[in-house]
């Protein structure tokens, strides 16, 4: 097993805000290889969700894993909202498939390599490129996009 510093050239940022909880944030063009290696090595294979965060500027993705003894441990990555993507993780972990395929439908993030970015919430006729947790959109515009305005 790889020890933490064997990791550094690809963390950012690691914080343990309380017992049991360990977050960690890695430069995005390491992400897949850095979640590869800490599945490997931790057989970390419980993904309880991903959480995917407009922050103005740039999207962000958290993906929390349970580990050994109720260990609670996240991984961020940052993406620019201009261009937002990131590798899918469903090779790794097939239970990710519906979580990005949610976030894709919901902050328009493309995970490539996903075997289907089809529609998952949104309903029947969505317009295409409208994502209603992105910040851009009012609760009033998107009220009135999905009685069909524009």
């Amino acid at each position: 097993m790889k020890k933490l510093e064997e990791y550094k050239e690809d963390i950012v940022d690691i914080k343990k805000p309380k017992e049991r909880r360990i977050f960690i944030r890695v430069k995005s063009e390491n992400f897949k290889k850095f979640l590869s290696s800490l599945i490997e090595d931790l057989d970390l294979r419980h993904l309880s969700t991903i959480t995917g965060l407009d922050t103005g500027q740039e999207m962000e993705l958290l993906y929390h894993f349970s580990y050994k003894y109720s260990v609670e441990i996240t991984i961020g990555v940052k993406v620019p909202k201009s261009s937002p993507k990131v590798p899918t993780i469903t090779d790794l972990i097939p239970g990710a498939i519906f979580y990005e395929q949610e976030i894709h439908d919901l902050l328009g993030i493309e995970f490539e390599g996903h075997p289907n970015l089809g529609p998952l919430i949104v309903p029947e006729g969505w317009p295409e490129g409208v994502y209603p947790l992105r910040k851009e959109y009012t609760v009033q515009e998107l009220n009135r996009i999905a009685r069909g305005g524009k």
